[in-house]
């Protein structure tokens, strides 16, 4: 039996509707205590707001450092520490708000580092990707097809991913925005299927 294996590669287009928020609690001290415990108390704040936002199990430190920092010419000026947090919100207006709640209760102690859009739910969009890649794997084969002077026949096997991979979920579309206001805008799903099919 003769046969053509083709990848056919699809997209679609969705919204981002949720959002994982990183943010640090900074703060400097003569010593290594004094600047802890200052960061410490910000860091408690920190949790406080994102508690009102998201819930607990969604608030990861991600690390505590200390270190010495200092001025243009060397010169050891204190320590500095830092505890930073993962925060997810599973609606982006909640995360928009309790960037601004962190801003003005933790103050000049808050570091953002950045915002990740991330789409949890694709509404549709990862069987739309699927579709159209199963298509043009299809309009790849028969091209073939008839530069072989030959048809397609039945479909022998369909493989989601590359050849080998296996099938599997729709992975998790992401995508990194400064700290703002938070606009998610459009990202798209990729998805690529191999399709095997008899050639007639």
């Amino acid at each position: 039996m003769r046969t053509v294996t083709v990848s056919g590669t699809g997209t679609a287009k969705v919204a981002p509707d949720s959002a994982v928020v990183r943010v640090a609690a900074v703060a400097r001290g003569s010593g290594v205590a004094e600047a802890y415990d200052a960061m410490a108390a910000s860091a408690t704040t920190v949790v406080e707001v994102a508690g009102r936002h998201t819930e607990t199990r969604r608030i990861a430190s991600t690390g505590i450092s200390v270190w010495p920092f200092h001025d243009h010419e060397g010169r050891r000026q204190g320590y500095e520490a830092r505890h930073a947090f993962a925060i997810a919100c599973a609606d982006l207006s909640e995360a928009g708000t309790m960037l601004g709640e962190l801003a003005r209760e933790v103050g000049d102690s808050l570091a953002v580092d950045s915002v990740g859009l991330e789409v949890t739910e694709d509404h549709g969009a990862g069987g739309k990707a699927r579709e159209a890649a199963f298509h043009d794997a299809r309009d790849k084969a028969a091209a073939l097809a008839r530069m072989a002077g030959a048809g397609l026949g039945a479909v022998q096997s369909v493989v989601e991913g590359g050849a080998g991979d296996g099938p599997g979920p729709l992975p998790k579309v992401a995508m990194m925005r400064d700290a703002g206001g938070i606009e998610p805008g459009e990202t798209t799903v990729t998805t690529t299927v191999t399709v095997v099919w008899e050639l007639a």
